[in-house]
């Protein structure tokens, strides 16, 4: 059986970022890779005819480049994508694959096909083994600039604000590089503040500063970064959702916790000058906030009216929220637990599962992708349900959206 290992690397972003620049610059490399191109529709690409069809580099003949149309990959054009790689594979003569996803697909999708393909059956091994080496989301500082403003929002043709601005968190999130193209378009202090939204959004992807996708080909090709189950649990919000809440948040997580208020106050004014560093108990880590940048977690034992949280999200969603995700509960049906997520404008409320007591002590996102209709929040001191809501944003106004939020439950 041939053993031999093809790898795999995924370019993700949205229009205008510069993925194609980056294949450009990746089929033109003097190493003698042989590159095959996978894009998910030619008609949004502008890959050099040269580059393909002269030179060798990637051979000479059309069956270099790749185009599945007519769909996405990350959906409807799954089976197309694992015939194409498997038709690649069969070839015998390239070393890497490159695939340009669509600026509108998600990456977790594709990956997960990806991934899948070793184990369909000797007929999409016997000959090689494809690999998925890292992810490379490739974004515009200058675009990132605007929709990461707090304020008015980037559209394109087609594509509403809302749609814009969750793949752009989706992208960033699901990712083992980000390639920050047009660098030096905006201000060096502009950047800082970029890089530190896309470091809170994504704390363990690497970041890449460049103008024109010029990075250099080792930083990005076989790192055998990727790895499913790290990827899937790197974002921002998961690792605020997975802290363990304070003795002090605990407390206020119950009815009745307002009584206690005063004196919460008053201890944490009372920390805050013997430590110097009270708002490192406010976001995941312990991590100190920069431009402003912080993430919250909202805990409450409490069911949300569903009416009065819809109301708050309608009317006094805060600008200055990038992204929020976690688990919420609501009184008219208090066992079944929901999935709130928030990107920019874009707002859903998804039935996650029953809350069950009894389910096994298993990580909180392994069991909420092998198994969402048995999620429950499984905390040690109580067993019980939570309201467990991740901010991440801007200058964020902690205070005012507790209380907000807090004027949502059921009490």
């Amino acid at each position: 059986m041939n053993t031999k290992e093809i790898p795999v690397l995924l370019l993700t972003g949205y229009l205008g970022s510069g993925k194609t620049t980056l294949v450009n610059h990746i089929l033109s490399n003097q190493k003698g890779i042989r590159f095959a191109v996978i894009v998910n529709d030619i008609g949004e690409v502008n890959i050099d005819a040269d580059l393909i069809q002269k030179g060798g580099v990637v051979g000479k003949k059309d069956e270099s480049l790749v185009s599945l149309q007519n769909g996405c990959i990350c959906c409807t054009l799954k089976a197309d994508l694992i015939e194409q790689i498997l038709e690649l594979m069969k070839q015998q003569c390239f070393d890497y694959i490159v695939i340009e996803a669509s600026g509108i697909c998600e990456p977790e999708p594709i990956a997960n096909t990806i991934c899948s393909i070793p184990r369909l059956g000797g007929a999409y091994t016997k000959y090689g083994i494809c690999r998925l080496d890292s992810i490379v989301t490739v974004v515009d500082a200058l675009r990132l600039q605007d929709e990461f403003a707090c304020g008015d929002n980037l559209t394109r043709p087609n594509i509403g604000e809302e749609d814009i601005e969750n793949l752009i968190v989706q992208q960033i999130e699901f990712c083992n590089i980000i390639l920050l193209n047009k660098a030096s378009e905006i201000s060096p202090e502009e950047l800082k503040r970029i890089c530190q939204i896309i470091r809170t959004l994504q704390p363990r992807a690497e970041i890449i500063e460049c103008d024109y996708s010029n990075v250099e080909l080792e930083k990005i090709l076989h790192t055998h970064l990727f790895n499913f189950e790290q990827v899937a649990t790197s974002a921002g919000w998961i690792r605020g959702i997975e802290r363990p809440a304070t003795e002090e948040e605990e407390l206020q997580a119950y009815p009745g916790h307002h009584h206690h208020e005063e004196e919460h106050h008053h201890h944490e004014e009372g920390h805050h000058h013997e430590e110097g560093h009270h708002h490192e108990h406010h976001h995941e880590g312990g991590e100190v906030e920069e431009y402003g940048i912080s993430t919250f977690v909202y805990y409450r034992r409490p069911a949300f009216d569903i009416h009065k949280f819809d109301h708050f999200i309608a009317t006094r969603w805060p600008k200055n929220v990038i992204r929020t995700k976690g688990v919420c509960y609501f009184k008219h049906n208090p066992d079944m637990s929901f999935l709130f997520e928030q990107a920019g404008r874009q707002k859903k409320l998804t039935e996650a599962g029953l809350w069950y007591a009894t389910a096994p002590e298993e990580d909180l996102i392994a069991l909420m992708q092998q198994e969402p209709g048995l999620m429950r929040d499984w905390d040690e001191h109580y067993g019980d349900r939570m309201e467990k809501l991740v901010f991440i944003g801007q200058n964020l106004d902690k205070e005012q959206l507790t209380r907000d939020l807090d004027a949502c439950l059921d009490e």
